[in-house]
């Protein structure tokens, strides 16, 4: 009965806030059905018959967990998932809510949470997913979370409180990810193991052991499944500045890296104790990357070789698409809907959007923290050509209120490389004076408080077919987008 009253108050909620125009009901709702029934998350999750997925990490969240969602549904499978990014525990709560039955019974086999870096101990503890996918880790609203140590700390301890048949897949390249998987120095990258290709359906038994196991406190274990990118052809020699994750977490020496691919993913290894990279299980063999067009990948598995066209641009793309097929095939999906899932899957809203504004096209592209914001300057000029951009920096809570970060992006990059630049939201001033200490041509630079006078002042600097590329942190990319569903460009972030 307390369920039932909370769902129903919740649902209320959610309609009252959609039809109000108060928003998209994604989070709220989940806290009302929460103050009545604070096991509501748990006792709904326990209803989903092929259990849960979670992910989580600095970069790629929202990406990455709709990948896996557009693979689910190609096998036969209706996920429930937030798929609007209200990842606290309040939006996973709203989002098993708006699919569930007035008595709480979800509308969907398998529920696929993204969370929070902060939010996954309770997630886990309340949901106990079969598996869980951590895509990176890195410096990222300091205000809120601290030293990536930290939030490290707290993902380890998430981990050990997983359902002994769990899985979790994690990214080899990224030191501190790779470290969840086992508390001891990994296998070497020529390792071989017989035991990786046990891979089992939905529904068919457990989670499979495909790699080193990640070590728990009392008895059963929790499987590591890595994945990474082996083909060297777009790393650097050295890390980047902006690098977090710089010494082993065995001895705290230095890591030496044969390649970084950016920030301090790569192919590492310690000179002193022999930690290392482990050998990735699904491992991208052979890239191409096409700018912002997309890219064409190779990726080895137990279940054969995978040839995608991405939609998707960059390098950071790849790892989620990576993390995306790893998290897929060891819950057992076919390799052919693994494949059209992601062939067929488009960018979340925000997310490299491509929305098109009478004869020209706005390119939303995401940025909030400097590897991010690194790697999306590195994809649009991947391509010698000068770009317009539309750059949008809030300090929000959900943006984090400290924007010295902006000193650690390598906006160098843009001299001589833009034909304009406006600048706007809440801390424009901050991100005009960036560009002058970078040397850019202020003559290119505009700052324009006003949001829609900033989007049309870029759009009037652009030719016909031209496009502008704008770069929101996360509360002005929801204000960006509020303007241009005004405009009539865009619909609600909540239905897309």
């Amino acid at each position: 009965m307390r369920l039932a009253a909370a769902v129903a108050a919740g649902k209320g909620v959610a309609f009252l806030s959609r039809h109000l125009n108060l928003g998209g009901g994604t989070t709220f709702p989940g806290e009302v059905t929460r103050r009545i029934d604070a096991r509501a998350l748990e006792k709904m999750a326990a209803r989903l018959r092929e259990g849960s997925v979670v992910v989580t990490g600095t970069n790629g969240k929202t990406t990455t967990s709709r990948m896996i969602a557009n693979i689910l549904r190609e096998s036969g499978l209706r996920p429930v998932h937030n798929r609007s990014g209200a990842n606290l525990i309040t939006g996973v709560t709203s989002a098993l809510l708006n699919s569930a039955s007035l008595f709480g019974i979800p509308q969907g086999e398998i529920g696929l949470f993204e969370v929070d870096e902060a939010t996954l101990p309770s997630a886990v503890k309340e949901i106990q997913p079969k598996a869980v996918v951590v895509n990176n880790l890195f410096r990222d609203q300091l205000d809120r979370y601290g030293e990536i140590d930290y939030i490290a700390g707290i993902w380890r301890e998430a981990l050990r409180a997983l359902p002994a048949a769990a899985s979790v897949v994690l990214n080899a390249d990224d030191p501190l990810v790779a470290s969840l998987g086992t508390v001891r120095p990994v296998a070497t990258e020529n390792t071989e193991s017989t035991e990786r290709t046990n891979l089992l359906p939905l529904g068919q038994g457990t989670a499979p052991s495909l790699a080193l196991p990640l070590q728990r406190e009392g008895t059963g274990r929790t499987s590591a499944v890595y994945y990474g990118i082996e083909d060297e052809r777009y790393g650097m020699a050295g890390l980047q500045h902006a690098a977090d994750s710089k010494n082993c977490v065995s001895c705290g020496a230095r890591y030496q890296y044969r390649v970084a691919f950016y920030g301090h993913v790569g192919k590492y290894s310690c000179p002193a104790c022999g930690y290392r990279r482990p050998s990735p299980l699904v491992a991208a063999t052979k890239l191409l990357l096409r700018g912002t067009e997309g890219s064409e990948v190779e990726i080895a598995t137990p279940a054969g070789m995978l040839e995608l066209r991405l939609k998707l641009p960059g390098l950071y793309n790849v790892y989620n698409a990576l993390a995306a097929v790893a998290c897929a095939l060891t819950l057992g999906i076919p390799r052919e809907d693994v494949v059209r899932g992601m062939e067929t899957f488009s960018a979340a809203f925000g997310r490299i959007e491509r929305v098109q504004v009478g004869d020209k096209q706005v390119y939303l592209a995401l940025v909030k923290n400097p590897v991010g914001f690194n790697e999306v300057l590195r994809t649009l000029f991947l391509e010698e050509r000068p770009r317009e951009l539309l750059i949008l920096i809030n300090d929000n809570i959900a943006d984090g209120t400290d924007i010295s970060w902006l000193w650690d992006v390598d906006f160098e990059l843009l001299r001589g490389k833009v034909a304009s630049v406006v600048v706007s939201g809440t801390r424009a001033e901050d991100m005009q004076l960036r560009l002058k200490y970078a040397l850019v041509d202020m003559s290119r630079v505009a700052l324009e408080k006003d949001l829609y006078q900033a989007l049309q002042t870029g759009l009037w600097q652009i030719e016909k077919g031209g496009t502008l590329y704008v770069l929101p942190t996360y509360t002005a990319m929801l204000e960006i987008r509020a303007v241009m569903q005004r405009l009539g460009y865009v619909g609600r972030f909540w239905e897309d």
